[in-house]
């Protein structure tokens, strides 16, 4: 398989990797023939794959704009995957000029496509880092050039989580990460569930995961909910993903469930 003439000459293009699958999901791109391969036994298994992605999307967006009137001006955005339309940074600083925005993620097709968009963009930036390594991440130069620690800061942790093993302590992860945090900051997170769904679906989609760069865990409300420990969470509370402060122009689910995740907004007091 060769490689796209986009694509950094380190990436693997036989194996498939979650941002890029997202990224096909989505309708982009930045995508190899195994991804888009395994974006389409997803949406074989489970046919509202690509809306979930979506719904996914637009809650980010709903998110960044409640956050901007809020007064928020700092996002540290982990897990960012591949650009597309709606970026953190496109929002925010449509909204608010003065807002700062650093992207982090581990795949290098993100990391070179987040840096052409951002070219030029001094209150912009991609880190290449991992949520694993926290404390890398919060100490990285170009993290501490743009955000003020002191001053309040939303963290997203949008569609990434769920990467991330029991074993690997994803709770620790995410405290050490909150522990950085001034009062006033904010919190943001969407989680992959199969609450409401049958047992052999998200069965047959943690099998087919298991082939990717990294093998999902979905969890369940209350598993979701202790991530926002320490943190308010505002209203609607932690709800699917279509749930949460929906907006007229968003995709609409007769059945919430089917968007495959949780979302919530925690305000740390």
């Amino acid at each position: 398989m060769e490689h796209e003439s986009w694509a950094p000459p380190e990436v693997d293009v036989e194996r498939a990797n979650v941002a890029r699958i997202y990224d096909a999901l989505l309708g982009g791109s930045h995508n190899f023939a195994v991804d888009r391969d395994v974006a389409s036994a997803l949406t074989a298994i489970e046919p509202s794959s690509r809306d979930a992605a979506r719904a996914n999307r637009q809650f980010l967006g709903r998110a960044v704009r409640f956050l901007v009137k809020s007064g928020i001006r700092q996002f540290l955005d982990i897990g960012s995957g591949v650009p597309t339309l709606g970026n953190v940074h496109e929002i925010a600083q449509s909204a608010a000029p003065d807002s700062h925005v650093v992207y982090v993620d581990t795949d290098p097709v993100a990391i070179a496509h987040s840096k052409s968009i951002l070219a030029g963009n001094e209150q912009a930036t991609i880190v290449q880092a991992d949520l694993r390594e926290p404390d890398v991440i919060l100490s990285h130069p170009d993290v501490k050039r743009l955000i003020d620690f002191d001053r309040p800061v939303a963290l997203l942790l949008v569609a990434v989580l769920h990467f991330i093993t029991e074993e690997e302590r994803p709770a620790d992860l995410v405290r050490r990460l909150a522990d950085a945090l001034v009062p006033g900051s904010h919190l943001v997170i969407s989680h992959a569930t199969i609450d409401g769904r049958a047992p052999q679906v998200g069965e047959a989609i943690e099998k087919l995961y298991s082939r990717t760069s990294a093998p999902g865990r979905p969890r369940d409300h209350a598993s979701v909910k202790a991530f926002f420990d320490g943190f308010e969470i505002l209203e609607p509370g932690l709800v699917y993903l279509p749930q949460w402060r929906p907006e007229e122009s968003d995709l609409k689910f007769e059945r919430p469930e089917l968007a495959w995740g949780y979302a919530g907004v925690g305000r740390k007091n």
